[in-house]
């Protein structure tokens, strides 16, 4: 049976996070009784910890892991790390504030070995215009510094196969903030079996976005000069594989 790991990066979601677990905790008792829910706290200021905590006591496949503040990124990647270590065969990653459905899952899940990565791209979104607007925006930027095309590179509902991720993982920086896009735009580069499904994207069901536009446009900025630099070493690992084949 396939060992699946999903992994919820948390920072500051008390008013969101046991209603997440009970909606995400199924997916993986549907998975097997080796699939694993994994939470890490990203250093939280309230009681997102404790509460995760508290409801490790009743659910045996949920594991929470905590770590001093860093960021999405990092904390979405010391997630997949995780999972390779505890020998996962597929790692799924969804957010922590109820903006997705798992009731969606189950499609992605028997999908799996058919593709490397099965992306669930926001189609409908119901969190604001500025949210679209950025998510057009790092599209543009995602092409222009690229040459790719990617319909939703930072979406948080990606299922991914592992022996695939163990390869790609490595040309991902330990202190990036944009994990999700870089790994989507290294499977596309590579001529991975990428497919991408239509997703509910909810509003926020709680608590508040740590993410203002002030920071994302401070975040884009940064991203762009990495972005310049990654294509490179992105190219120069594809050109590699196919020297070895």
């Amino acid at each position: 049976m396939d060992k699946l790991y999903i992994i919820i990066p948390a920072y500051n979601e008390e008013a969101t996070i046991r209603d997440v677990i009970d909606e995400w905790y199924p997916m993986v008792v549907m998975a097997g009784s080796e699939s694993r829910l994994v939470v890490i706290d990203d250093g939280s200021r309230d009681k997102t910890l404790k509460t995760v905590e508290n409801e490790v006591r009743t659910k045996p496949q949920l594991i929470v892991k905590s770590k001093k503040n860093s960021g999405h990124g990092a904390t979405i990647l010391m997630g997949y790390r995780f999972a390779l270590e505890q020998g996962a065969d597929y790692v799924f990653q969804t957010d922590s504030d109820g903006q997705t459905r798992a009731s969606e899952f189950p499609d992605f899940w028997r999908m799996r070995r058919q593709y490397d990565m099965i992306v669930g791209y926001r189609n409908k979104r119901q969190d604001g215009l500025s949210r679209i607007f950025v998510t057009k925006i790092l599209k543009l930027v995602v092409f222009l510094c690229f040459h790719v095309s990617v319909k939703d590179a930072n979406t948080p509902f990606r299922l991914m196969n592992a022996k695939t991720l163990s390869k790609k993982i490595s040309l991902v920086p330990d202190d990036f903030f944009l994990t999700n896009v870089l790994l989507a735009v290294i499977y596309t580069k590579h001529k991975c079996k990428v497919k991408f499904i239509p997703i509910t994207f909810r509003a926020r069901q709680g608590g508040v976005n740590s993410i203002n536009m002030k920071r994302i446009f401070g975040i884009g900025k940064n991203a762009l000069r990495d972005f310049i630099k990654l294509n490179k070493a992105i190219d120069a690992a594809y050109r590699g594989d196919n020297e070895e084949l």
